[in-house]
């Protein structure tokens, strides 16, 4: 319907243009009349015809403007054209998936800054729906979500009982509504919404303005590589002098769940709802049986940073890591990039290749800045306790879960330290993780 009448509108400003061009062209070659001829000879003609000259260009500048008013309104109709319809199909393009936003939101008011971030950042409202699940039944917080009308959909996790747990876990409670309401919402999205991928930030997050984009062109390789199971926005050692600012295109696999903004498909979500944990989800994904050696794609900077100090973990991490996580600024066109590097054997070969030919080095050679090169640099760790010491000094994420390290691919930390690469790794030759490593 849009077409047809996009098309009406073209015809009919084509031929009101062509029409007036005629008119101008008429006025300007028409023989003069007895009377003007007359006028002429009486000698009032010249100032007549300057007064006509005078008038038809101020007539034909007339014209001109409201052509080119019509030509804007074309245009307009043109981007209209090559916007996505409800289906999510680019108009004359082929279909594009449907990618919602699932925003885990409790008690926090604040989560108006997450909102208004993914509000403005959004490129399309039908292709990005934000979906935002509410637990805690908080009245200020229902609210704030509420006043943002149709710009998102407010959904109410309805069961707001205390769960009955063992009493050393008491302490615990607020871990196990956590990981009911993602349960609860995740069905929602994939069960009752019908989606077929999601986006899951909680409701302290701020995000970056290309997280769409980022995401977008990473779901194809998500989809087709049985080797990754999430795409994460966050770097666990994003922080500012940690990560190279003119790499914000640099992306890696990483064998640590990382969270904190993250895509999953709907296919995983059907392999682990019916074991899905009664608390601490996210070490739970961690753990060898759920993440069966897959991977998950990561930016060397954030498209995430946290705001929220205060949550059930009491700002675990927070004072020491997460407020100086560096958030991306400049916009990077990953749909336009060639991200088949990503894929696991190609990615592998390449990685280790970088990690192994670099020049192993000491650590006291990192740590007093005696480094001679540009980089980077290996440097290796050969037991827990000798990770945790290294990461530490060289100011990484110590922890280890199931004896991955955070942002950790095949046992390597990359990171930077006083501008060089440095890659924190085990000797070559490694093959797996030892989960006694926690």
């Amino acid at each position: 319907m849009l077409r047809k009448r996009g098309s009406a509108i073209l015809c009919g400003a084509f031929l009101f243009v062509a029409w007036n061009a005629v008119v101008v062209l008429y006025l300007w070659g028409r023989p003069l009349s007895g009377r003007e001829e007359r006028e002429m000879d009486g000698g009032r003609g010249g100032a007549d015809l300057a007064g006509d000259v005078i008038h038809m260009a101020e007539a034909f500048e007339a014209e001109l403007e409201m052509q080119r008013k019509i030509l804007l309104q074309i245009q307009g109709h043109r981007s209209l054209w090559e916007q996505p319809n409800e289906n999510g199909a680019s108009r004359g393009g082929p279909p594009q998936v449907v990618i919602p936003i699932l925003v885990i939101a409790c008690n926090r008011v604040t989560v108006k800054r997450c909102l208004d971030k993914l509000i403005e950042y959004r490129p399309s409202a039908e292709l990005y729906p934000i979906i935002v699940s509410q637990d805690c039944g908080h009245a200020e917080t229902a609210q704030m979500i509420g006043s943002y009308g149709s710009q998102v959909t407010h959904l109410k996790q309805p069961d707001l009982s205390d769960i009955a747990v063992k009493p050393e876990h008491k302490k615990f409670q607020g871990y196990y509504k956590i990981s009911r309401h993602y349960r609860w919402a995740l069905n929602q999205v994939f069960n009752s919404l019908s989606h077929s991928s999601v986006v899951i930030v909680e409701d302290d997050l701020e995000v970056a303005p290309d997280f769409f984009e980022y995401f977008r062109s990473l779901h194809p390789i998500l989809k087709s590589d049985p080797s990754l199971w999430c795409v994460s926005a966050w770097n666990d050692n994003g922080r500012d002098g940690y990560v190279d600012p003119g790499k914000a295109d640099l992306l890696y696999r990483t064998d640590f769940f990382p969270g904190l903004g993250w895509m999953m498909i709907k296919e995983l979500w059907i392999e682990l709802e019916p074991k899905w944990p009664g608390a601490f989800w996210d070490d739970w994904m961690r753990q060898p049986d759920q993440r069966r050696d897959r991977a998950c794609i990561r930016p060397e900077i954030s498209r995430t940073l946290t705001f929220g100090r205060k949550g059930v973990s009491l700002g675990q991490f927070y004072d020491k890591y997460l407020r100086y996580i560096k958030l991306n600024s400049e916009f990077v066109p990953f749909t336009k990039l060639d991200l088949a590097y990503l894929k696991e054997e190609k990615y592998k070969e390449i990685f280790e290749k970088q990690v192994y030919s670099a020049p192993l080095v000491k650590y006291e050679e990192v740590q007093r800045g005696q480094l001679k090169g540009a980089g980077p640099f290996c440097l290796h760790y050969s037991s827990k306790d000798g990770f945790k010491v290294l990461a530490k000094n060289l100011g990484v994420m110590e922890d280890l879960k199931s004896g991955v390290p955070r942002t950790g691919y095949r046992g390597v930390v990359s990171f930077l330290s006083r501008g060089r690469r440095i890659f924190l790794a085990p000797p070559p030759g490694w093959s797996k993780y030892d989960p006694t490593w926690s």
